[in-house]
């Protein structure tokens, strides 16, 4: 009797679920909005049992439309982002105002904090590219303790977002060794909980006081099955094994390591693209980079290392132009499809000049890689009066090639570290369109492979769910067999030339804005 599969998603904006079969096809997907509040000082926040809620209506959707009887789905797994989720001793929602309970991903409230935690020297900090990050969760704790002391005298637990899912799926109270290896001071190869990092920034209770377990779960067992109450909220069938939690980047690397030549030996690369983008190195040996985080053992396949480099505005930035541009003389503000039709045909006609006046720097939520500076900021040289469509196209062009010279950046630190990837799977909302996976392709210089996947992430939790169901052996032998190749793009060395000039400009302009914030200091 045939098998399937149900994966969840939980992005920063929606929760995603799919239903999938054991080669990994995916015969339904659902979309469920999520109510995610941005506040002044840079915070972001949502409301966990919101999110559940939204997960259950995914879940429900996709599996009607999938046409599969619940009776004959058997397994689940969930990713989701590494945002922190806060509840009380007695279960309850951990109120951080307005109901709301969890602090997301991206939230930068706890910058002091970090530097803090940097300040240590301790060997975690080397696992971070040598910069404790305001979006990992040591420091969004210690704001929490520092500056919410009567929440922290409440708080019951904390956890990131994929363990709070499979908590309440399964009720155990596990923590993935994704979780814990890459956004929690907890170290593998060096005896689990860094117990002496954390004493020294007076956070010794910590472990305690956030209920947080001794050890990992590894990747790629089952944290246990699904409940019958969980079960009646998600439409599925009670007793369900579902997979170890997953963050939502090193999902997508799953989901794309059956695409690389090399991945017998691990050597893998990959850009998961969408509202920020995740650049992920699966090593068979550790990476050390400065402004890249990790290496992280056992976070994506068991005995292999990952190193992640990102950018926290990516697609977010590209939104951001929509929305800044002036819609004088424009009926409505242009949707992405529409503008980057205007693109391709400005591209067709002029080549690779097309708003060549226009350079950016688009950290616009800080430099999370390579320069490890959450306090930057972008920077945008070359604007003019123009507020014509054109216009808006130029400068949404020049900053997704900005993107990408970003995503070259932290590819050229990776390659120093060790790298030896040739190719780069590339996935997410951001890569779905020709023109970007062309555009990533020339500036870095590296052939894309593309997935036939509708959605990698989803595919990834889907790989990891067939494992812990036992329809693979292991979750090499699931990614191999669930993932197929579309495409390979070839870089264009002629245009890569042109690229190389802008990669030269936006150096000096990263020196530039250095000397700047010196000046003010």
């Amino acid at each position: 009797m045939p098998a399937y599969l149900v994966a969840v998603d939980v992005g920063t904006r929606s929760a995603r679920a799919g239903v999938f079969d054991a080669s990994g096809a995916m015969l339904a997907r659902a979309v469920v909005p999520l109510a995610l509040v941005d506040g002044p000082g840079a915070r972001a926040e949502y409301a966990s049992d919101q999110i559940w809620a939204a997960v259950c209506s995914a879940v429900q959707a996709a599996v009607a439309g999938s046409g599969v009887a619940p009776g004959a789905i058997a397994g689940l797994g969930f990713d989701a982002t590494c945002s922190l989720v806060l509840r009380d001793r007695e279960g309850a929602p951990l109120d951080l105002g307005g109901g709301r309970d969890t602090i997301a991903w991206y939230d930068h409230r706890a910058e002091a904090e970090a530097r803090a935690c940097t300040e240590t020297g301790h060997r975690l900090i080397d696992h971070l590219g040598g910069t404790m990050s305001p979006e990992m969760q040591t420091p969004k704790l210690m704001w929490l303790k520092a500056r919410r002391p009567a929440l922290w005298s409440r708080l019951g637990y904390a956890r990131d977002l994929a363990d709070d899912l499979t908590a309440r799926a399964t009720g155990q109270a596990a923590a993935s060794a994704c979780a814990l290896a890459a956004k929690w001071p907890y170290l593998p190869d060096h005896g689990g909980w860094q117990r002496d990092f954390l004493a020294g920034l007076g956070m010794d209770d910590l472990p305690d006081r956030a209920a947080l377990p001794e050890t990992a779960a590894p990747v790629d067992r089952p944290i246990g099955t699904l409940t019958p109450g969980a079960a009646a909220e998600l439409g599925l069938a009670p007793g369900l094994p579902v997979a170890a939690g997953l963050i939502d980047a090193y999902a997508g690397a799953l989901g794309t390591v059956g695409l690389h030549p090399a991945a017998t030996s691990g050597e893998c690369l990959t850009l998961i693209a969408g509202t920020s983008n995740c650049i992920m190195a699966i090593t068979p040996r550790p990476l050390f980079a400065p402004g890249l985080w990790g290496p992280s053992r056992d976070t994506v396949l068991p005995g292999f290392w990952t190193s992640e480099g990102g950018q926290s505005a990516a697609g977010a930035a590209l939104e951001y132009v929509l929305d800044l541009w002036p819609a004088t003389g424009l009926a409505a503000r242009p949707d992405h499809a529409t503008v980057l039709a205007i693109i391709a045909e400005a591209l067709a006609t002029q080549g690779p000049g097309f708003g060549a006046g226009l350079d950016v720097l688009p950290d616009f939520n800080g430099n999370r890689s390579p320069l490890s500076d959450a306090a930057a900021r972008g920077v945008v040289s070359g604007l003019s009066l123009d507020r014509s469509t054109e216009g808006l196209a130029a400068l949404y062009w020049r900053t997704a090639v900005a993107l990408a010279l970003g995503v070259r950046q932290i590819v050229e630190h990776l390659h120093r570290a060790g790298s030896r990837a040739d190719s780069l799977a590339i996935a997410g909302g951001l890569a779905r369109t020709p023109l970007l996976q062309q555009l990533f392709a020339d500036v870095t210089g590296l052939k894309v492979l593309r997935s036939e996947a509708e959605d990698v992430v989803l595919l990834g939790t889907a790989i990891a769910a067939a494992t812990a169901a036992g329809l693979h052996p292991d979750l090499p032998r699931a990614a191999r067999a669930m993932a197929r190749l579309a495409s390979v793009i070839i870089p264009d060395p002629a245009r890569g030339k042109a690229y190389d000039r802008d990669y030269r400009v936006m150096l000096r302009m990263q020196e530039h804005r250095a000397e700047l914030a010196a000046l003010k200091e």
